[in-house]
């Protein structure tokens, strides 16, 4: 059955069933969590469930309607092959095919919403059982994309149903948020994320890094122990520790303006420098005490930074306070 692909999520699983069991599905769910942690596996598993014809109110996985509703054409877009499962996402779909004359870069559009969900949401399924639209990072919709969406997310078509997938849920408009039934999703377990780890053939050496970075999100934890990116943090890492026990600032400021990194493999890779440090601090409180407490200021150093980067301070200017200030904590 789709559902039980889904791992750790007993609860947000319990209620949708429930739902689907006792015929009292909502017409909008806000499925809320940290990215990874299974909340578009289950916004398809329940699309499979409203469109399955093989007679099982939690979808059967076997029939022609629940298989493609989980499946997905090649190319762009990677839309699902049931024409009554839509997906509405950032740069999903090219520019010309929803009256746009260049891609989306930063939001979801009022472009796409007119014109994959209110071009269709008004209509009755093609095959008869239900419509769906899944919203991927509902916290992408601009205020015009939000605000077209809100009359048809209040007072849908009977059988049409919207799943809004977030991660960041304080994003969203209050109107948004008020007209949709929130499900929570948690982060997963670390035995999880080393299952998942294992499943995709991982080597060993890599998880304990990845999973202690990932905060329970399993795409996050494959991302991380990809080999490249191992091989790319543990260079940055290196290189602004050698940067902050150079002899002056040119070291440190040349290293700052070099990186060519965006704010998220940015705060990764801060993420994996504290990482390190807090593994160094503990390591030396009971030999060298004066040591942890170096390394535990570097971390407060590197925490600082990555909440600047959040308030979206320039990358440059960020690392470059962030060496001096570990310059002033050398040990």
């Amino acid at each position: 059955m789709p559902f039980s692909h889904i791992l750790g999520q007993d609860t947000a699983v319990g209620t949708l069933a429930r739902a689907l069991e006792t015929g009292r599905v909502h017409h909008a769910y806000r499925f809320e969590g940290p990215p990874g942690v299974g909340k578009e596996l289950a916004a398809v598993a329940l699309s499979q469930a409203l469109v399955c014809t093989g007679g099982d109110p939690l979808g059967c996985g076997r029939c022609d309607a629940c298989r493609r509703a989980a499946a997905r054409s090649e190319g762009r877009p990677a839309a699902p092959l049931h024409p009554d499962v839509q997906i509405v996402a950032k740069n999903f779909y090219p520019a010309a095919v929803i009256g746009r004359s260049r891609d989306e870069l930063t939001e979801i559009s009022v472009d796409q919403v007119r014109s994959i969900v209110l071009a269709h949401a008004s209509y009755p399924p093609h095959e008869g059982r239900a419509r769906v639209f899944i919203v991927r990072d509902a916290e992408d919709l601009s205020i015009g994309a939000a605000n077209a969406f809100l009359k048809t997310l209040e007072e849908p078509r009977p059988g049409t149903h919207f799943i809004l997938l977030t991660s960041r849920g304080d994003r969203l408009l209050n109107t948004i948020r008020s007209r949709t039934l929130p499900v929570r999703f948690a982060p997963l377990s670390e035995p999880i994320v080393r299952g998942i780890l294992r499943d995709h053939g991982v080597p060993e050496e890599r998880h304990d890094l990845a999973v202690e970075l990932a905060a329970g999100s399993a795409s996050t934890a494959l991302e991380l122990a990809d080999e490249e990116q191992t091989a790319s943090r543990d260079a940055f890492v290196r290189s602004i520790l050698t940067a902050a026990a150079a002899r002056d600032l040119g070291p440190a400021v040349a290293f700052a303006e070099s990186l060519d990194r965006d704010k998220g493999a940015l705060k990764d890779d801060l993420r994996a420098l504290n990482a390190a440090l807090a593994r160094e601090a503990r390591a030396a409180v009971a030999a060298d005490p004066r040591r942890a407490v170096v390394s535990a200021r570097r971390y407060a150093a590197v925490s600082r930074a990555v909440a600047q980067l959040e308030r979206n301070a320039s990358p440059s200017l960020a690392m470059a306070s962030l060496i001096a200030e570990l310059r002033g904590v050398n040990g």
